[in-house]
């Protein structure tokens, strides 16, 4: 990241979607600067487009204000304090210059991230496809020191994952970070702690230097368990949730972001519009990176949410069950059939089952077939566009002696190094492999062209099929085994078929005998495989 200190004129190099950050001293001592004072910070492009930044108290009589600038050439810049007869803070001007963009990682080459045009999956700045393959890493920013965090992110890119959710500010599972550092103090009139913040910038950056989407969740939501009053979403005002929300904006949003404003929370019916008041006040000024809320399991607000322009991704979860029910809800249930109606509203699924987390139903721990058999339906029951994996210990940070902090019934698990290489874990990469071979964002839910659907005798052998709108991509999953059976009306009549093995990575050619319009491909033993047609 590009700094300067507070200087009026003259140049400091940045690259194109690179940061810069500027540094302002305040005449004023602030008793409780985030209650008192809101600067905010002009730029103006060389072609004179404007874009308004919220710059950040950062301790003592500090302010910064952190950007990434889009455009090549000399920017410019002037300050807008609130309080403008003191602290000195009020129009004070600059310029930088904006180079080439570099090559380091995807996001200096590409640019961030953010929805297409049909709201069917993620794209770059320069509008290159982003396939979303995410960890859920709850505790892991809060929890783990800067070597643990470099371990973690380096086999964590080993595996192909491509993003990592995390949470930004205490709640029922982490009490404080890892130096016993809380975000805030206070419930009526929040005082924020810089040290904490200043903290997670270090591992935000670890995170983007190494080529992963940092996803933080803002404030954690969930009113369950003894702990709930400690989850920001639950014990604070309105207000004071804007204010927090607003100076994590303020330090974050010129890196490459998905933020996930509410976590684990019930948004259903008249719940629904408070996170709107929060939500169009803190997201609703102008243009901003993807903006999700994190939804309670087997919830799936579509219409409470649907005509909220400042959210862009309904963040479901089919949880941590295993009975029919639950499975039923994945591939026949809301997920299944909400991407049809218009206006569209994009959803993933952000938590799927945990692997080795204790099953709600058989209280039996998911294994990695369970895990997958839930990963890749995720992917095919919508348009595909990503999803998210993960694991009981790494989600805690745990160490292995107990069940995690306020989550007694999902059992013990492994300590969090061990749990970080778990079999499903492992087999993220196969998944990422598969679908970086096709052109996965032009795939569309098909079950017409399934002619036989061994799910409805046993969910548990549901098939998922999509194709691209062009018919020439197939795409098939099928977890038990079963026969895939195509109905080739309408489909190029000339696609070749391949089996790849979602245990191993291993692909195989898939033979295939005719029957009228129909092509049946058997699996080629009893285990899950995906099917790719082209």
């Amino acid at each position: 990241m590009a700094e300067t200190e507070d200087y009026n004129g003259g140049g400091s190099d940045v690259s194109k979607w690179g940061r810069i950050e500027i540094t302002f001293e305040s005449s004023e001592v602030y008793q409780n600067p985030i209650q008192e004072v809101a600067l905010q910070v002009l730029f103006t492009s060389p072609s004179g487009a404007a874009t308004h930044v919220m710059g950040f108290w950062d301790g003592s009589t500090r302010f910064r204000a952190r950007f990434s600038p889009e455009e090549e050439g000399v920017w410019s810049y002037v300050t807008f304090c609130s309080d403008m007869d003191n602290g000195g803070l009020h129009n004070r001007e600059g310029d930088f210059v904006c180079g080439p963009a570099d090559t380091i990682t995807v996001f200096d080459e590409h640019g961030p991230i953010r929805l297409s045009g049909d709201r069917s999956h993620f794209i770059h700045a320069d509008t290159t496809p982003f396939f979303w393959l995410a960890d859920t890493a709850w505790n892991g920013c809060l929890h783990s020191s800067k070597d643990e965090w470099r371990y973690y992110l380096s086999e964590r890119v080993r595996q192909g994952f491509t993003a990592v959710q995390w949470v930004a500010t205490p709640w029922r599972s982490a009490p404080a970070d890892r130096e016993g550092e809380k975000a805030f103090e206070g419930v009526e009139k929040i005082k924020l702690n810089p040290r904490f913040f200043q903290r997670l910038d270090e591992w935000l950056e670890m995170t983007y230097d190494v080529g992963l989407l940092n996803a933080p969740v803002m404030l954690w939501t969930h009113t369950g368990g003894e702990n709930a009053e400690m989850n920001p979403g639950v014990g604070l005002a309105e207000d004071q949730l804007i204010l927090l929300a607003e100076y994590m904006v303020a330090r974050w949003a010129s890196y490459p972001i998905v933020w996930i404003l509410g976590g684990d929370g019930n948004y259903t019916g008249e719940l629904a519009e408070r996170w709107h008041r929060i939500g169009h006040t803190v997201f609703g000024k102008g243009v901003h990176a993807p903006v999700a809320m994190h939804v309670q399991g087997q919830q799936f607000p579509v219409e409470e949410f649907r005509n909220q322009s400042w959210m862009d991704i309904l963040g479901y979860q089919s949880g941590h069950g295993d009975g029919d029910k639950t499975l039923e809800w994945i591939v026949k249930g809301p997920p299944a059939e909400e991407w049809k109606k218009s206006p569209r509203q994009f959803y993933m699924n952000m938590e799927p089952a945990y692997e080795n987390h204790v099953a709600y139903q058989s209280k039996k721990p998911h294994d990695a077939a369970s895990v997958r058999m839930a990963i890749y339906w995720s992917l095919l029951n919508a348009p595909t566009a990503g999803v998210t994996y993960g694991g009981h210990g790494v989600w805690g940070w745990d160490n292995g002696s107990g069940p995690p902090m306020d989550h007694p019934n999902s059992g013990t698990p492994l300590p969090w190094r061990d749990a970080l290489i778990m079999e499903g874990a492992e087999q993220m990469r196969h998944l990422r492999d598969a679908f970086e071979t096709i052109h996965w964002w032009r795939l569309r839910p098909a079950p017409e062209i399934l002619a036989e659907q061994p799910g409805e005798e046993d969910v548990h052998a549901h098939i998922l099929i999509s194709k691209a709108e062009a018919n020439d991509w197939v795409v098939a999953y099928t977890p038990k085994g079963k026969a895939v059976k195509v109905n080739m009306s309408g489909l190029k009549k000339r696609l070749g078929a391949v089996w790849y093995n979602p245990r191993t990575g291993d692909p195989e050619a898939a033979e295939s005998r005719v029957e009228g319009d129909v092509r049946i491909f058997e699996t080629p033993d009893e285990e899950d495989w995906l099917l790719v047609m082209a």
